[in-house]
């Protein structure tokens, strides 16, 4: 890619959930935006969908284990339906979601897709990982950055219920509960599937329901009503710590919601209630649950939006903007690179820098939490955001800090920070005085978003690092 020439690469996105997989194809468009006389940045100037999949039901093996090949084969005949070869595929993403993410082979499929698929960034994602992706596709994060006002995205799907509050742009929070459609399944006329959060919530309300019952509208919509009612609850901030329906944490945002946005399967019901007026559509608790949300009292006095995708509102694609480092502005041990897919957790320092500091173990967890919820040892980049002008002993204290939270929870990682102000050279030597054994990645003049990813590859003999930053790319 030359000046400002443009170059047009293909995507594909995989999304596997609980209940549901689909593919998207798209064409991206990729232009150098900096002056030739600057370091090159790649930025997605357009994005086309060229290929939407069917909503296929995600196969599994006796529910234990992804069905790999029924996978394979999925992803190969929508290929070829699309007319599109796996070795056309340039970039794309292969997220796995919901309860999919917990099965026994999820970290096999993605490999498996990775290598047999085209060149993908392949994450399993946990509950607030996958609550940020989805926000981001339902365009919830854009439209948080054009008002004042707190947006909610909820993404109800087979299993659970992803939740993120944005304001100005800016997550303030995310939460996951045990609400889905597939929390009870029907077999004809039959209740065949009952989860466990839900016998409790059973058991709680004092309504005999069993697996094998015929199915009772009215005794289901009383469970659907209380799911409402603890959507509702969440919003506000009032769950209680026992809640059976509550997945992990609590919501920490201490802003009022103002405006919600529904995506996920369940959704469709919701926008489109005219189109599901039989349980027997997905044959499951989706449409009595849809219901159940669009008549609660106090939901319905919110302001509510509709998204720009709704079922779909997962990863789409995974597009790259690339940038090379200077090898003045690094500190970094050799031996350490390359490494790839490694999710960016954001930390920023807008506020106070002693009380910034304070924080920072604390975020460096959270940041774990939402990438690593089932702690396999996935890579992260620290990302430094709107740091001052730091003199020599500051730095020396975030040196300190960060090499104290790194021992508290990411005891095996390599260090990787990664900087937008040019202090990485400084920052990296503080680091290294202070540990002989950690190794030190420490790069800036990057700015990258939540959710991106990123490649740092080897030195090249002149003493540049190429790095790669990788972005999920949505409607």
């Amino acid at each position: 890619m030359n000046g400002r020439n443009t170059e047009v690469i293909i995507s594909a996105g995989i999304d596997i959930g609980t209940s549901t997989t689909k593919l998207v194809i798209s064409k991206l468009s990729l232009r150098n935006t900096a002056g030739m006389t600057h370091m090159p940045r790649i930025e997605i100037t357009d994005k086309e969908v060229v290929y939407e999949s069917p909503i296929f039901r995600t196969p599994l093996v006796e529910g234990k284990e992804i069905d790999m090949e029924k996978v394979d084969e999925i992803v190969r005949s929508q290929y070829e339906e699309a007319g599109i070869d796996a070795g056309d595929i340039q970039t794309g993403a292969v997220i796995i979601t919901g309860e999919t993410a917990t099965k026994s082979n999820a970290k096999e499929m993605i490999n498996h897709l990775s290598d047999h698929a085209g060149r993908f960034l392949v994450a399993t994602a946990g509950p607030d990982l996958e609550s940020i992706i989805a926000a981001k596709g339902s365009g919830a994060y854009d439209l948080s950055k054009k008002t004042n006002k707190t947006i909610a995205n909820i993404d109800i799907g087979g299993g659970t219920a992803n939740v993120a509050v944005y304001r100005y742009g800016k997550l303030l929070g995310t939460c996951t509960l045990h609400i889905g459609g597939k929390l009870i399944e029907f077999a004809y006329n039959d209740i065949q599937y009952m989860a466990r959060p839900i016998k409790d919530v059973r058991d709680n309300l004092g309504l005999t329901i069993v697996e094998g019952d015929t199915i009772d509208s009215e005794k289901l919509s009383k469970i659907t009503d209380y799911m409402a009612e603890i959507i509702y609850k969440m919003l506000e901030g009032k769950l209680e710590d026992n809640e059976p329906l509550l997945l992990g944490h609590k919501p920490k945002w201490e802003r009022p919601v103002d405006i919600i946005l529904f995506s996920g399967g369940v959704s469709e019901c919701i926008y489109y209630p005219d189109d599901c007026t039989s349980n027997h559509l997905y044959d499951d608790i989706g449409v009595l649950l849809a219901k159940s949300i669009l008549a609660h009292p106090q939901l319905s006095q919110k302001e509510w939006m509709k998204p720009n995708e709704t079922v779909r509102a997962t990863v789409l694609g995974a597009g790259t903007q690339t940038t090379e480092i200077s090898g003045a502005t690094i500190q970094v041990d050799a031996d350490t690179l390359p490494l790839r897919n490694m999710p960016v957790h954001i930390i920023d320092f807008h506020d106070e820098f002693d009380q910034a500091l304070q924080q920072l173990s604390d975020k460096i967890r959270d940041g774990m939490e939402v990438f690593d919820p089932n702690k396999e040892g996935i890579k992260m980049a620290v990302y430094l955001a709107d740091i001052p002008l730091l003199g020599f002993k500051d730095i020396q204290r975030l040196a300190e800090e960060l090499i104290k939270a790194y021992d508290q929870h990411l005891t095996n990682q390599p260090l990787v920070i990664v900087l937008e102000r040019d202090l990485a050279k400084s920052l990296g030597q503080a680091i290294q005085v202070l540990t002989n054994e950690r190794e030190i990645v420490c790069i800036d003049q990057i700015r990258v978003e939540n959710g991106d990813y990123l490649d740092i590859g080897s030195a090249l003999d002149s003493g540049v690092v190429p790095v790669v930053i990788k972005t999920l790319t949505f409607h």
